[in-house]
């Protein structure tokens, strides 16, 4: 058992929160930029924080001290199939491991929850590669679309049983 004493008061953590939530804007800006940006506009399929706030949905946010790094999602499909949503990590937190302990963090809520299946859109774009390689290496694979998606050849569908 870890001494408290020795573990960073300051360590980034991962909580369920409301996507409403003011000081969650600037993480939903860059995010819907970096996707508006990056992606035709008929092949952007982020959601908006009202979107991310209904039932159905369960939000986390990555938090350090007052800072937000991050933030991520799950979203019903049906009883036993969910989609990641909104995953993003702030560029300038990037490369310390917090996308794969957000993409951990999802994956273990999904299967708390009952979930058997996730799945994931996520583009095809250089912008995207880092993504695309996470999820593969968490071992998501190349899927069909699924639930309302339809073959978009500027998306990459991929899914994984839990």
């Amino acid at each position: 058992m870890a001494n408290i004493a020795t573990i960073p008061q300051d360590s980034p953590v991962i909580r369920r929160d409301d996507p409403l939530a003011p000081e969650l804007r600037p993480v939903f800006q860059r995010h819907l930029t970096l996707m508006w940006e990056s992606s035709p506009p008929e092949s952007v399929h982020a959601l908006d924080p009202a979107e991310l706030a209904v039932p159905g949905v369960a939000f986390f946010s990555l938090r350090q001290g007052q800072s937000v790094l991050g933030m991520g999602a799950i979203k019903a499909i049906d009883p036993t199939h969910a989609e990641i949503k909104s995953m993003h990590i702030l560029s300038e937190a990037r490369g310390k491991g917090l996308a794969r302990r957000m993409l951990d963090h999802l994956m273990a809520e999904a299967r708390a929850a009952g979930f058997v299946r996730l799945s994931l859109e996520t583009g095809v774009e250089p912008a995207f590669a880092a993504a695309r390689a996470l999820y593969a290496a968490a071992g998501f694979v190349p899927c069909p679309p699924f639930a309302d998606y339809r073959d978009d050849p500027n998306s990459l569908f991929m899914t994984r049983g839990l």
